[in-house]
């Protein structure tokens, strides 16, 4: 038999890879994804925080810076001005000069806003000038608070400078102006580093830069445009509300900033670090765990083909197995040697096939039975398993015939299609009442039937069985000879019953066989049933003896059948629409 084609791995094996392949590479791909954003957002907290408490750190330097010279200059205006040269002082201011070097200049102006006393590293000292101060920015701002910050300015548009004042406690001490050189303010950031580049700078009011670890942007003056890549850095952190940003610092690098204000002066610091510095860490770990996920796919990937080929290799044999087994090679076994599902389910199609042979053979054995036997014997010695109890037998049976009234004149004026549809109304009736009874259909020809019970296969009470089937028989056939009169058919339905001994079993040739009853018995039948009138079941007197009082039975007396030399005592059994009963509880 020739083997059928098997398609080459297809789609099963695609779908069985990519849901193995989803199911480890997605969570897999997923977690690491999730470690990586997390990882990323937990560095970004780590910088904002230190970043943050960098650019705090310096401003607070930066602030003690501003405030120490705070405290020399109101140390300047405790005591209140007398109408006499103050000596000691001149000697003051002096001494402040050596120990702040970042002031520049010192101003002492009385409570009547004139100059008292000036001292300067650059310029001439005055004392007693009596100059009116009283229109000087520092003096009009200090009024109004107690320390006044000015401006910064950028002396010959290079060094950054800061007036800052100071009131003393009481109107009469007067005020102490200075000018501050904010140039020492390197000292300050210079000393702050983040990581091994980042760096911190200081922007005035206006985003100008006063303190940077490279002097020489500081020197650039106020001109310089350095000065707006540090604004828009700024001016990015606060819309962030402080939090740390990512933009160009005024070389192009991308850094990632920080901001802290400075009290007073209301200064801004700030600080920044490289992006490729401050997220190296992390980039060094996302390509560790890129690394890792690509390591992963791939097992992922071979652990999904080789789970696809064990899923779908069994699958191809059972296939294969089921094309060759459709294909009528029930000899075939699928060889699947696992104790999982796939190989119970091989296990069961190896007993389906063995199941289909014995069924192929068995139906086999049916059809040859059934072109020598009748359809209902065939049947029933597949049943039983063993065909010998089609030998020829001597045993008692009741037999059974029917035959139809008036069929061969109905059959010679109506057409073919009238008769084959009488007939087969008539055979579905009497082969319901057969089956329901368990008896042998021995004979179907044309309007006739021959019926035995109780042969091949013996029965309790075989007479009233028989009895009970041809009332009901007689019943349906008379439903259907009612339509039949309807449509203008004049046909009739007899039926003869006999009980005796015969000689059942197995006549003909090998091109022909058919199981029958021989003997008086089945002459007798068939007399009885010729001499049946339309809707008569007439019955001997052994099957009425044998019937007893199972079922109401009339005595028509006796009557002289051909071929029987004396006379034979006939009854009839009751019959109608109505006689319908149901068949024997030991019915087949």
């Amino acid at each position: 038999m020739a083997r059928l084609p098997i398609p080459p791995r297809g789609s099963l094996f695609r779908q069985y890879f990519l849901v193995l392949f989803t199911a480890v590479a997605v969570p897999l791909l997923t977690a690491g994804g999730s470690q990586a954003w997390f990882g990323y957002q937990d560095q970004r907290a780590r910088l904002n925080d230190l970043l943050g408490a960098e650019a705090r750190n310096a401003a607070a330097r930066i602030a003690h810076f501003i405030d120490g010279i705070e405290s020399q200059l109101a140390w300047m205006v405790q005591l209140p001005w007398t109408g006499t040269v103050d000596e000691r002082r001149r000697i003051d201011a002096l001494r402040l000069l050596r120990q702040a070097p970042a002031v520049a200049s010192l101003r002492l102006i009385d409570g009547a806003s004139k100059e008292r006393l000036a001292v300067s590293r650059i310029g001439l000292n005055r004392v007693e000038s009596g100059a009116e101060a009283s229109a000087d920015p520092a003096v009009a701002g200090v009024r109004a608070g107690r320390v006044w910050f000015g401006p910064v300015t950028y002396h010959r548009n290079s060094e950054p400078y800061m007036t800052v004042a100071v009131a003393g406690n009481r109107a009469a001490a007067g005020i102490a102006v200075a000018e501050i050189n904010l140039k020492l303010i390197l000292d300050v950031v210079a000393g702050i580093r983040i990581g091994e580049t980042g760096l911190a700078l200081v922007l005035d009011r206006p985003g100008r830069l006063i303190a940077h670890p490279d002097i020489s942007l500081v020197l650039r003056g106020a001109g310089d445009r350095t000065a707006e890549t540090l604004q828009a850095l700024r001016a990015a952190i606060v819309a962030q509300h402080g939090r740390a940003i990512t933009g160009p610092d005024p070389a192009g690098r991308m850094v990632v900033a920080a901001m802290a204000p400075v009290q007073g002066p209301d200064w801004s610091v700030l600080v920044h670090q490289p992006v490729a510095e401050a997220f190296g860490p992390i980039r060094a770990a996302f390509w560790r765990l890129l690394a890792l996920l690509l390591a992963g796919t791939g097992f992922a990937a071979a652990l999904a083909y080789w789970l696809a080929g064990r899923m779908t290799g069994p699958i191809r044999l059972l296939e294969e197995g089921a094309a060759r087994i459709g294909a009528g090679q029930f000899d075939h076994r699928i060889a699947i040697a696992r104790g999982d599902e796939l190989g119970r389910l091989a296990s069961r199609f190896n007993e389906m096939a063995r199941e289909v042979a014995i069924s192929q053979e068995r139906s086999e054995r049916i059809d040859r039975l059934k072109r020598f036997l009748a359809p209902q014997v065939a049947e029933l010695v597949d049943r039983v398993g063993d065909d010998s109890l089609l030998d020829g037998q001597r045993v008692e049976v009741v037999v059974v015939f029917g035959d139809l009234r008036g069929f061969t004149p109905f059959s010679a004026r109506s057409e073919p299609a009238q008769i084959m549809g009488v007939l087969s109304e008539y055979h579905a009736a009497v082969g319901v009442c057969v089956d329901r009874h368990g008896a042998t259909l021995v004979s179907l020809a044309g309007d006739g039937v021959m019926i035995l019970v109780n042969a091949p296969v013996a029965c309790p009470e075989p007479a009233l069985r028989a009895a009970r089937m041809v009332i009901e028989m007689q019943a349906r056939v008379q439903a259907l000879i009612g339509v039949w009169r309807a449509r203008g058919h004049a046909l009739g339905f007899g039926i003869g019953l006999a009980m005796g001994p015969a000689t059942v079993g197995r006549i003909g040739s090998d091109s022909r066989l058919d199981y029958t009853a021989i003997g008086t018995v089945t002459n007798l039948a068939a007399r009885l049933c010729a001499s049946a009138q339309d809707g008569q079941i007439l019955v001997d007197g052994t099957a009425a003896e044998a019937i007893a009082g199972g079922l109401p039975l009339v005595s028509l007396g006796t009557r002289q059948l051909k071929g029987f030399d004396d006379p034979v005592a006939v009854f009839a059994a009751a019959a109608g629409r109505k006689a319908e009963v149901q068949p024997a509880p030991d019915a087949a």
